[in-house]
């Protein structure tokens, strides 16, 4: 069976997802658990409220998300409140 070929938003979206979970491996040990719970919620977040065809608003999260990264990625933040 072959496989599906992915759109070049679902390609952006897992490498947003991969690049997350790899900032997370350079945050102290015991933060990790929160990073990693913050990211999926936020990309279960994204799945439940937009529609697959809603280009622009999967941009736009895709957008927000690389800023956000790009913010938990600075040594200064080594902890994220998962309320």
């Amino acid at each position: 069976m072959a496989a599906r070929r992915l759109s070049g938003l679902q390609k952006d979206a897992l490498r947003l997802y991969r690049d997350c979970l790899r900032a997370i491996r350079a945050k102290p040990e015991e933060s990790r658990p929160h990073f990693r719970a913050l990211a999926r919620r936020e990309f279960a977040k994204g799945i439940a409220t937009v529609k697959r065809t809603d280009v622009a608003a999967i941009e736009y999260l895709l957008r927000i998300g690389r800023r956000r990264l790009e913010q938990y990625k600075q040594p200064s933040v080594h902890n994220v409140d998962t309320m």
